[in-house]
């Protein structure tokens, strides 16, 4: 185990700001850093680092903490892992005590899978320079590639013998459960014997942003034409294909550095690249780019540049991956080879001035490379040419931000020898489309939750003010109840027994008026009635000075309008049972409830109302809006609003299993 001594060392040494630049681009605000969060998509940034009190926090998804806290949340570090990245990253002794067996035990599962899996990355690259197998076939091979000493051992690179479970049998006799060597997928388990998967083979670890094995990609090197060439780890708890970047761990600080990312195809272009001087560079690793491949880059940089052979199909591949890359607000280029040439043969031969000038000056924004990739095939066809303008302007739709479309727009017009207006209107008919199509997508989810509310026939009741009744039992709670000691669900990160942190629910207690006040600071939430706002303030006030409510002393200090609100309220709570509130979304308290669970679904619920409201405005102004504006980011607020309601639905569900 981790020295309490270390410990201490790796805190007072590790600073938050450093550690999650590694992984987060951010930038200066006032004394604070902030950046797009690592654990939602988004687009504006809700991420805050905070140098001078050295902590983080999340507003998207509400986590924060320190620097390990970070570690453990990002990148599923368990807390001793957490340590020993940061004392690695700063150069700090590790200080040991022994382990016991009990300890050795306590990995979870993934655990468990990240280390066979980083066994398995020394064995390999162990086997390729001390084996004579791998030193003649293996480290001959990269040598022929042109990658140095160096190089190779920077990636990790490797070689998996031929033999049929020399791997496995080594694992095994290292201790090793054949458990986990089967669920990464290194090892194939047969009815009466066990197998490497990746047998005669060069070994390419892939890591993420961290550093951590997840899997490997193993290259054939005989003649076997049954074989696949390339051969990849299957999914697994820890590998997940299309979340992962090849090389992000190597060009992840050169990436926000140069504030852009080259994307290549193959493990080879990617070292011969980084090799070559041009660090800033990873790879899909030969599968088709996914959308969380490119929110992986984005978190470093918005710039990105495409490099592909100047074959047919990766240019064609080239075009798949542009619109995904502009959904996601991006700025692209793309820059391919001459013909016979891909990124790894050309930075195999060239100097790294060259590569430079030729990268950068062959860089073509998005709209240039497919004019000149597809105005050959339309030539003089007239038909063609409709078809690639439309094309053209169809990735140009993909654009979030206006202005650049606008600006896009222009360049096309330009290119193509054709008028704006023709563009512009060809735009506005694609983006109306997309509208209309998530706009109907959005109205039958919200007729379906109708339908999940009003059930059985039944017909809502006589229009309510929803907003006011909610106020209103926030009022009668505080007189009720304010004074209360209850126990309260929280939602904490906690530290497991193996130092796991985790998202866990604590029962705590508070006064009542203590955890509304809290809830409402929360949310920013001020009370909109008048009346019921000065009967809130006095309230709290009230509590934090008495230990006990006593109605008649509290409404002495009241005027006239407010005490007659305050006796209408205690003198009511019998009546409310008379009337179909729930039906109108107004929680009153059964005899069978707690307060606890009263306050939680009240809070809840006027969360809801709020957010419900502002819904219901964003539409009004869809539907008022006319067709030719561009309406794609009131929809996409309303749709980010919708999944509020969605997660305070879940937790109005589970207040009410919890207490029930």
């Amino acid at each position: 185990m981790i020295s309490k001594n270390t410990i201490d060392t790796v805190y007072e040494t590790a600073r938050v700001e450093e550690v999650i630049g590694d992984f987060v681009q951010l930038k200066r605000a006032g004394s604070n850093l902030k950046g797009l969060s690592p654990f939602s998509n988004e687009k504006s940034p809700s991420f805050m680092v905070s140098p001078v009190k050295q902590i983080w926090k999340d507003f998207s998804s509400g986590k924060g903490g320190n620097v390990v806290a970070f570690l453990m949340e990002h990148e599923h570090f368990s807390y001793p892992e957490a340590i020993r990245y940061l004392a690695k990253k700063y150069n700090i002794e590790i200080e040991e005590t022994e382990q016991t067996e009990e300890d050795k035990e306590q990995a979870n599962e993934k655990e468990s899978m990240y280390l066979v899996s980083e066994f398995a990355q020394k064995y390999f690259h162990n086997t390729l320079l001390t084996t004579d197998e791998g030193r003649a076939i293996g480290y001959s091979y990269f040598k022929e590639r042109g990658f140095s000493g160096d190089t190779i051992n920077k990636f990790g690179l490797g070689y998996s013998p031929e033999q049929w479970d020399a791997f496995t049998k080594e694992a095994l006799g290292k201790g090793y459960k054949l458990e986990y060597l089967e669920k990464t997928g290194l090892t194939i388990s047969g009815e009466n014997r066990q197998t490497d998967r990746f047998r005669g083979r060069v070994m390419f670890p892939i890591q993420s942003m961290s550093g951590r094995v997840l899997g490997f990609g193993g290259r054939i090197l005989g003649n076997d034409k049954k074989a696949a060439k390339y051969l990849n780890s299957p999914e697994s708890d820890i590998y997940h294909k299309s979340k992962v970047l090849y090389g992000i761990y190597h060009a992840k600080q050169a990436i926000a550095k140069k504030d852009n990312c080259y994307l290549v195809e193959g493990y080879t272009d990617v070292i011969q690249l980084h090799q070559a001087g041009i660090e800033n560079v990873v790879a899909s690793s030969g599968t088709a780019l996914t959308p969380d491949q490119i929110r992986l880059i984005n978190r470093l940089t918005k710039n990105i540049t495409v490099l592909f052979d100047g074959d047919a199909a990766g240019l064609r591949a080239a075009i798949r991956g542009i619109d995904l890359i502009l959904e996601e607000g991006m700025n692209v280029k793309v820059c391919t080879f001459p013909e016979g040439e891909d990124p790894d043969s050309f930075a195999k031969k060239s100097s790294y001035d060259a590569l430079v000038a030729y990268l950068e000056g062959e860089a073509k924004d998005f709209i240039q490379f497919k004019a000149s990739l597809l105005m050959d095939e339309a030539k003089n066809d007239p038909v063609k040419k409709a078809g690639l303008i439309r094309d053209m302007v169809t990735s140009i739709s993909k654009i979030p931000d206006r202005i650049q479309r606008e600006i896009y727009i222009q360049e096309c017009a330009r290119i193509m020898d054709i008028s704006e207006q023709v563009l512009a209107s060809t735009l506005a008919q694609l983006v109306q489309k997309d509208i209309a199509d998530a706009g109907k997508k959005f109205k039958e989810e919200q007729k379906q939750k109708a339908l999940d509310v009003v059930k059985d026939g039944q017909e809502v009741a006589g229009r309510v003010d929803v907003l006011y009744e909610l106020e209103r039992k926030i009022i009668q709670i505080l007189l009720l109840y304010g004074g209360e000691t209850e126990e309260f669900e929280d939602v904490l990160l906690k530290a497991d027994e193996e130092g796991e942190l985790k998202e866990v629910t604590e029962m705590k207690q508070y006064k009542v008026y203590e955890r509304i006040f809290l809830s409402l600071q929360e949310d920013e939430i001020e009370l909109a009635n008048p009346l019921f706002r000065k009967l809130y303030s006095s309230l709290i006030e009230y509590y934090r000075q008495q230990p006990v409510f006593e109605a008649d002393q509290y409404l002495m200090g009241l005027d006239q309008e407010l005490s007659r609100e305050v006796t209408n309220i205690l003198m009511e709570e019998e009546r409310e049972l008379l009337h179909n509130w729930e039906v109108k979304q107004i929680i009153v308290k059964q005899k069978n409830q707690t307060i606890a669970q009263y306050v939680q679904e009240t809070i809840l619920t006027l969360r809801w109302f709020l957010v419900d409201k502002i819904i219901n405005e964003l539409k009004i102004s869809l539907a008022e809006a006319a067709p030719e504006n561009d309406n794609s980011e009131i929809l996409s607020m309303a749709i980010d609003y919708q999944r509020l309601i969605n997660n305070f639905s879940s937790k109005l569900g589970r207040v009410m299993s919890r207490y029930s």
